[in-house]
């Protein structure tokens, strides 16, 4: 137990210690990959590499393209990814690795921009570099100093500082990162609308102002979305009546559902939506109401659709 405290308190150490790092030089790296014009293009060997990889996914879904090439793989025909207008970011805690060494004189050939992180400022990697971002450490976390522990975190802190700090230079915004995660739930509640999900046509619960109690309830029935929608000659809303209200209605007493007219009960002025607000909203909508369902109108008060609580789970927007 004490070894692994040990280790957490290790690991916080150095990556606190990177803050004094944060200087020109690397304003400079993200000069250098904010310009780019092509790919970020993120090498490493060995855990490096498994560092750098992650950087790569980071990059790209913030908004600065980018992929990961295997520097064993590049020297076999991968170095054909790299093209004139792309920025290469090596990491490498020694900067002597030998697949990396091997493609410096190719990169320099190419003339692209070379960013690297590596452990120690006197490498041969660190000083091909038209960047360098000294992520040196006192020690690993590792008891026998040799696991890669505290300079692959230290790493992918500084990898993570590079991205996001492109991020705000990009404006990068939260509707950007949705589009770049489509089918994760941060995308879902920020790319979907109500109009992609809510009931429309005939699926829509709607009775007329002048109709009973009984036919609104069998209009309920049919329709499932636990409510109607009242609605006048032309079509516009101009009230709605829930399964709630009808368990408070009964709770008065007997009713002839016959003999009262749904206008007279209904509640007015109710919530509403329009087809363009994201889905999220109407959850947040029925949240603050307490409401299960959504009447969906458009610019004339025209009922065009609805939508409930099981469509936004349905969704994923829950």
């Amino acid at each position: 137990m004490n070894l692994a405290k040990a280790v957490l308190d290790n690991e916080a150490s150095a990556v606190a210690a990177m803050k004094a790092r944060i200087d020109e030089v690397f304003i400079k790296a993200c000069e250098l990959l904010l310009a780019c014009e092509g790919r970020i293009v993120v090498m490493g060997m060995g855990k490096s590499g498994h560092i750098g990889s992650k950087v790569a996914a980071t990059l790209a879904s913030t908004g600065s393209p980018a992929f990961f090439v295997h520097p064993g793989e590049a020297s076999h025909g991968d170095m054909g990814m790299i093209t004139k207008k792309d920025v290469v970011l090596v990491f490498s805690n020694s900067g002597e690795t030998d697949e990396i060494r091997t493609l410096l004189p190719l990169i320099k050939r190419l003339g692209v921009p070379l960013v690297a992180l590596t452990g120690n400022p006197n490498s041969t990697l660190a000083k091909a570099a038209d960047a360098h971002v000294n992520v040196k450490v006192d020690k690993e976390a590792c008891p026998l100093g040799l696991a890669p522990t505290t300079s692959t975190t230290v790493a992918l802190a500084m990898g993570d500082a590079l991205a996001i700090s492109l991020l705000e230079q990009r404006g990068f915004t939260a509707d950007d990162f949705a589009f770049s995660h489509p089918a994760g739930q941060l995308g879902r509640r920020l790319l979907l609308h109500v109009s992609d999900i809510m009931h429309t046509g005939e699926a829509i619960p709607k009775t007329h102002c002048e109709a009973s109690l009984r036919e609104a309830l069998i209009e309920m029935t049919q329709k499932s979305l636990g409510m109607t929608v009242i609605i006048d000659d032309e079509d516009k809303i101009v009230g709605v009546f829930t399964d709630g209200d009808l368990r408070r209605l009964l709770d008065h007493g007997e009713v002839n559902i016959s003999n009262i007219r749904i206008a007279d009960i209904m509640i007015r002025n109710c919530k509403t939506g329009s087809q363009n607000m994201l889905a999220s909203e109407v959850l947040a909508m029925m949240e603050k109401y307490k409401i299960n369902a959504l009447p969906i109108i458009d610019e004339q008060q025209r009922i065009i659709g609805a939508v409930n609580f099981q469509d936004l789970l349905r969704a994923g927007v829950v």
